[in-house]
């Protein structure tokens, strides 16, 4: 829950001071998809939120389960390698879903994985020095900061072009 602290502007002598506590290890963990459809032509930002506890597997098959319910057709998933990702209990529920594809990011490649531009965003602009306390009013920031990334879809191109991944936009 400590902020990130970012550069910041202030009237000439009068120093900007964030306050936080310390030494709390409650957080707000998200997982999210960065979705392109030919059919739609533009992208889409899917997001969970987990107030105060960390993603597993199980998170990950729940959000899976809900962004399926939401995309028709084929999906194709771009990953990255983290174990949650690779576990035997996801292969195993994922074989149940042929209309899903898995294509995995080489190791360790976060520049070619568009949704790490996205948190990027998120953490060290949108988030940045917000000195906010309380678990609930990080979690409704974390919310409202996310509405305004997804209906910004000039945004959520750029993150995909950031990439250098070759997906071409409908």
């Amino acid at each position: 829950m400590l902020p990130t602290v970012r550069r910041s502007w202030s009237p000439r002598g009068k120093t900007p001071v964030l306050h936080h506590r310390t030494r709390s290890h409650r957080k707000v963990s998200a997982i999210g998809a960065l979705t392109l459809s030919p059919r739609r032509r533009h992208p889409g930002l899917y997001l969970h939120w987990h107030p105060d506890k960390n993603i597993t597997t199980v998170e990950i098959i729940a959000f899976l389960r809900a962004l399926l319910r939401h995309l028709r057709g084929n999906v194709i998933l771009i990953w990255d390698r983290l174990n949650a990702h690779r576990s035997k209990q996801l292969q195993l529920w994922r074989s149940a879903y042929p209309r899903l594809t898995l294509e995995w990011l080489p190791p360790y490649a976060p520049e070619l994985n568009p949704m790490e531009y996205v948190w990027g965003n998120f953490k060290y602009h949108r988030m940045a020095n917000h000195g906010l306390f309380e678990l609930d009013d990080i979690y409704d920031h974390a919310r409202r900061e996310a509405q305004d990334i997804t209906a910004n879809r000039p945004l959520l191109r750029s993150f995909v072009r950031a990439s250098g991944l070759q997906i071409r936009f409908g």
